[in-house]
């Protein structure tokens, strides 16, 4: 689905429950913990000022789900609430999707692949990533173990899932075909949506695209034996980036700041407390009503938010940090490809200058 017509926005906000505003006493104790799992080398939160709170809209790539728990958990939390901002969450069916909503103009900032961000700067959109939310790339291609599809050649004839042809799976999945020196044109691709294990296990296709975290879950629910080719073998690039417009990022710099100490705040909570954003997640997410899936999952997505080799210890310090000779390395693999026509100088297009350690 294209959220701009007909997804539903997600204002975070909880009218049923007490106010979320945060206390000084609050945010110190948060500090503590925070500080505690060594996750405090950032500037401190602080309380919003007096006024109205500055609207913020994310285009997301999903629905509502548990892997994103950090962010909808803020009625509860308020990190965004804590920079003075108001939060509001647009779903999509993609990354292509959240580019979309930004370049309409109904979103602010895109959660989106770097498959997207290449594509859109192909076609000449002016777009900047400001920020890298999963460093490693979590992408795969999963099939039954009866189906013998154990490299990226055996997969020439075969019908593979998406989530959608806007996603970072079907962009994935291109790059693994072309490693292997096949065309889109010599598979079938098959629009699944998220619940892409159910036409897999019911021979609907013979093979799906899908993430370290569809896999668990795909798991959970019993989809047996599977061989799994890992993206990142093929091309090790980030997941997922924030990315803006040109006239947002000029515009709305201050904004933009905010948004990102909230969500880096956010995000190095989820990594301090994976069992309580497991709970959360039953609360707040759509696909959140196995609190030990929920925890898998978090996990995965706590371990993708950090650089390869760093652990939570001291997380705060390079949450949201670029690899820009990786991403130049994407860049370039997409234009070789074939997947772009025109050279990406990645450090035209990033700008790690809004960064909360900047």
């Amino acid at each position: 689905m294209n959220s701009g017509t007909h997804g539903t926005m997600h204002t975070l906000s909880a009218p049923a429950r007490p106010s979320a505003a945060v206390s000084p006493a609050r945010l110190s104790r948060r500090s503590a913990l925070l500080a505690a799992a060594g996750l405090a080398a950032w500037p401190a939160v602080r309380a919003a000022g007096p006024g109205p709170a500055e609207k913020i809209t994310l285009a997301g790539w999903s629905k509502p789900i548990s892997e994103i728990t950090n962010v909808l958990v803020e009625p509860e939390k308020g990190f965004f609430k804590a920079q003075g901002l108001a939060l509001t969450y647009m779903p999509g069916a993609g990354g292509g999707d959240a580019i979309r909503n930004i370049l309409s103009g109904q979103a602010d900032v895109a959660f989106t692949d770097p498959g997207s961000f290449f594509m859109a700067l192909d076609k000449g959109e002016k777009l900047r990533a400001i920020y890298d939310i999963y460093p490693q790339n979590v992408f795969n291609v999963v099939s039954l173990k009866s189906a013998n599809i154990t490299r990226p050649a055996d997969l020439k004839g075969k019908r593979i899932g998406v989530y959608s042809l806007s996603s970072g799976t079907r962009q994935n999945l291109l790059v693994m075909l072309h490693q292997a020196g096949l065309k889109e044109s010599d598979v079938t691709i098959v629009v699944t949506g998220l619940l892409n294990f159910a036409p897999l296990l019911q021979g609907q296709v013979d093979a799906t695209a899908a993430t370290d975290t569809g896999l668990v879950v795909g798991k959970r629910r019993g989809i047996g034996e599977v061989d799994v080719m890992e993206t990142r073998d093929v091309l090790n690039v980030s997941s997922d980036l924030f990315v803006v417009r040109e006239q947002v990022y000029q515009e709305k710099k201050n904004l933009l700041r905010a948004f990102l100490r909230a969500y880096r705040d956010s995000a190095a909570w989820m990594i301090a407390h994976p069992d309580e954003a497991a709970t959360l997640a039953a609360r707040y997410a759509i696909d959140g009503t196995d609190r030990e899936i929920n925890l898998e999952v978090i996990r995965l997505r706590n371990a993708a938010a950090l650089p390869a080799g760093q652990g939570a210890q001291g997380a705060a310090a390079v949450l949201g940090t670029f690899d820009l000779d990786a991403l130049q390395k994407a860049a370039d693999a997409y234009r070789t490809l074939g997947l772009i026509e025109r050279p990406i100088r990645v450090a035209d297009v990033v700008d790690t200058r809004l960064l909360p350690a900047a």
